[in-house]
């Protein structure tokens, strides 16, 4: 899904900017995708699938064997 139109940015690049690079704030956010820096309106929606993708990267880093056995 698109989170932010000014810049064409989708939750899976947030997603993956988590994933690969590490992100973990919106400050990050800003600066790697330019999320929240022109109109603003995808602010609230960013955090929440950033702050999703930081769940889920604890929650497997937390219990690797039972993501294995799945």
């Amino acid at each position: 899904m698109y989170v932010c139109l000014c810049h064409n940015v989708t939750d899976n690049d947030i997603r993956h900017l988590v994933r690969t690079e590490g992100v973990s704030s919106m400050r990050e956010l800003r600066n790697q995708l330019g999320v929240a820096t022109q109109c603003g309106k995808c602010a609230q929606c960013a955090r929440q699938v950033l702050n999703e993708a930081l769940a889920d990267m604890s929650a497997d880093a937390c219990c690797p064997s039972m993501m294995a056995a799945a």
